[in-house]
């Protein structure tokens, strides 16, 4: 079967890659629309890049308002601002959220009309200049065709899609993502590590896509419990961000399967962020697709190394359930209680929750495809005393 294979044009990667920004912004545009958070400003990080713009005689307006998960408030309020400033080129800067959120406000700046109205359907209008440069090592949103926003007066987090929101140009710099607290790389780190093992394990997974996600996996393995306990140690930041980036071309050709299916709901409802809902879901949700494909799992188990010689693919599955499980722990992955959900009102929402999760589309991709009920029995066991 023949596929198509997508990633961005260009991408500059390694320690001090965003100084190499501006060789290739040069005629690109010539007002920079800089799509960041309140964090990057305190932090200074914003700076290195309006620094960098200066010397290079590109002029820029700075949105700083995506500081939580993008919806539609915020996106439309980045439109506005983007036509008043007369922009004409758009740089993401942060995690996933100011990307995500740049895509949508560089789409809909070109496009017009009403955010939702582009669900299920293929965004192809081209956007403006559009460069990304993350400052967290996880959603891999620097490298694909996707961008999830949330409808505020559904809550109901959009997936919108299509190649035209792959940036043109991806700046993947370790150097920035140093000062990420621990609990953000934990959640940033396994955030890759589901999109890696859910494009592996996808219905359409295909070979090439096979090799980065299971680099992907390897390194995240590796390095993300270094990075954990060692927020400076360059050389668990420099593997973690280049597993990112693999996770991310990964599900952007195989695609994401159940875990992402039912993240959703949860970060919509509750205002979990995304890499949490996931990372609390990795291992429930895994023990229900292990029976569909366990030789694609026996392999992820193999590649973490976590197999002995002369296992059984039974065996080898039921390792990787076990060694996931305790890896969460090691990483303190908090549990729905320390986000401070009640379980009366999460009950209340299972059937919404499953519902979306399914009309999402993305747990139809897994091999064993789950029903509502499946889905409702695995938002049940996240909670300790199930």
């Amino acid at each position: 079967m023949s596929s198509v294979f997508l990633m961005p044009p260009k991408m500059i990667t390694g320690s001090g890659a965003i100084s190499k920004l501006c060789e290739h912004l040069r005629g690109k545009g010539k007002k920079a629309f800089i799509v960041t958070d309140g964090s990057m400003i305190k932090f200074k990080t914003a700076g290195k890049l309006t620094a960098i713009l200066e010397q290079a005689g590109i002029t820029y307006e700075i949105y700083a308002e995506v500081n939580g998960e993008p919806t539609d408030a915020i996106v439309a309020k980045g439109v506005q601002h983007f036509k008043q400033a007369k922009c004409d080129c758009i740089i993401a800067l942060g995690g996933g959220s100011p990307i995500d959120a740049a895509k949508a406000i560089g789409f809909m700046a070109s496009s017009g009309g009403k955010i939702r109205s582009f669900m299920k359907t293929e965004i192809t209008s081209p956007l403006p200049y559009f460069v990304a440069i993350p400052t967290t090592a996880g959603t891999g949103s620097e490298v694909t065709q996707f961008t999830i926003i949330t409808d505020t007066g559904k809550n109901e987090k959009m997936l919108l899609k299509g190649p035209a929101l792959i940036p043109q140009l991806a700046v993947i710099d370790p150097d920035l993502t140093l000062t990420i607290p621990p609990h953000v790389t934990v959640a940033t780190g396994l955030d890759a590590l589901t999109h890696a093992i859910e494009a592996y394990t996808s219905r359409k997974a295909q070979a090439l896509a096979d090799s980065f996600a299971l680099s992907a996996i390897k390194r995240i393995y590796q390095h993300l419990e270094t990075a954990y306990r060692d927020g400076g140690n360059l050389e668990a930041r420099q593997q973690l961000s280049l597993a990112a980036l693999e996770a991310g071309i990964a599900f952007n050709n195989s695609s994401v399967t159940l875990v992402h299916g039912m993240s959703r709901p949860i970060g919509a409802l509750f205002h979990i962020a995304h890499g949490v809902s996931n990372a609390l879901l990795l291992t429930r949700c895994l023990e229900f697709l292990v029976p569909g494909n366990p030789a694609r799992f026996a392999k992820i188990a193999d590649v973490m190394g976590i197999t002995g010689p002369g296992r059984s693919e039974e065996e080898a599955c039921n390792a990787l359930l076990r060694d996931l499980d305790h890896f969460c722990k090691v990483l303190k992955v908090p549990a729905l209680p320390d986000l401070q959900v009640e379980k009366r009102q999460f009950y209340n929402h299972l059937t919404k929750m499953a519902e979306d999760a399914l009309a999402s589309g993305s747990p139809a991709n897994a091999f064993r495809i789950p029903g509502q009920q499946d889905i409702m029995d695995i938002y049940q066991k996240l909670w300790p005393d199930h």
